[in-house]
């Protein structure tokens, strides 16, 4: 396994950005129509076509999910992930007539420094056509690209991160996308030490551990430059054959990964969001037991990505721009490198 959320085979990611704005896009693009949930815990969201995803709805799977940068412009990349998907014959078929699913979810990057002045039309719609176009099966580039450009959080420069595991006890995998826009910080005051430093593998996200004690201030409120200017959104995704009901309670119980890595999280100034996509090639074998590891493998490996997107992350070329991890830390510990 890569690491990345394409080790779920029949997921795709590709990436793109626009230099100029600091945003961009990041879609992810199934194979075939994929069983999918959301769980939103932020107190202010942007989302489209997250509706159809409660299980009472008809749509049976979706064929793409959308990660956007660009606050409710960014909502216009579903558009061109969805033009994508027409070219290729994909959709939801309502007589000879095709239909993409495509549900997205936004970050707000606005007032990151990147030139925002577009004019009448955003560049969102041609970026979504452009990621879903590169979407691919390898692994899954992170950091300052895709939705994770112009992502900042309190103290550090954001990014986009992925992670992947096995289900222990269970044949089934499971990884995270996430692009962390937080108000919150990632680090434990401001410190290098990750808040999801007791999921790490290895020496994944620089290996220093947790500190012997918080520090003072460790939990003190945080000071983003731009309250408001906020949202961590994620995407969830298992080989594993769930209904829709099952895919949201995935997605619900992933959204400990972001308490986990995130000081504070789920506030009134984030629209924190998880996606969560089951492929269906590994049926459950006990549907409550599975569900249950299932869904604590997701919020492990939801804590790994948020870490690794703010460590790979690096700043933006922009005065006053926010210090990346590596920039500030990079010699803290052997484990530290590239």
């Amino acid at each position: 396994m890569s690491g990345s959320l394409t080790d779920i085979a029949g997921i795709r990611v590709g990436h793109a950005e626009d230099p100029r704005a600091l945003s961009g896009v990041t879609a992810i693009v199934f194979d075939a129509p994929t069983v999918a949930g959301v769980d939103i815990r932020g107190g202010g969201p942007g989302t489209r076509e997250t509706d159809l995803l409660d299980p009472e709805r008809t749509v049976p799977g979706v064929d793409a999910l959308v990660l956007s940068g660009g606050s409710v412009f960014g909502l216009d990349a579903a558009s061109g992930v969805t033009a994508w998907l027409a070219e290729t014959g994909r959709g939801f078929a309502v007589g000879p007539a095709r239909v993409p699913i495509v549900p997205a979810a936004i970050l707000f990057d606005l007032l990151n420094g990147g030139d925002k002045a577009w004019g009448r039309y955003p560049p969102y719609r041609d970026l979504g056509f452009a990621a879903a176009a590169k979407a691919d099966t390898g692994p899954v580039a992170t950091g300052s690209v895709g939705a994770g450009l112009g992502a900042r959080t309190a103290n550090l420069k954001g990014g986009l991160g992925s992670a992947s595991a096995t289900v222990e006890g269970t044949g089934l995998r499971v990884a995270a996308l996430v692009a962390v826009n937080a108000l919150g910080r990632v680090t434990v005051g401001d410190g290098p030490h990750f808040w999801a430093a007791p999921f790490e593998i290895g020496a994944e996200f620089g290996g220093l551990g947790s500190p012997a004690t918080p520090p003072p201030g460790a939990f003190a409120w945080p000071m983003k430059p731009m309250p408001g200017a906020n949202t961590t959104i994620a995407v969830v995704a298992t080989d594993a054959r769930l209904t829709k009901a099952e895919a949201r309670r995935l997605a619900v119980m992933a959204q400990d990964g972001l308490a986990r890595a995130i000081v504070p999280a789920h506030t009134p100034l984030d629209g924190d969001l998880v996606f969560a996509a089951a492929t269906g090639a590994v049926p459950l074998a006990d549907p409550v037991a599975d569900l249950a590891r299932l869904g604590d493998a997701a919020a492990r490996v939801l804590a790994r990505a948020v870490a690794l997107g703010v460590y790979h992350a690096s700043a933006l070329p922009v005065a006053g721009a926010q210090a990346a991890w590596r920039d500030r830390f990079g010699g803290e510990g052997a484990a530290v490198s590239d």
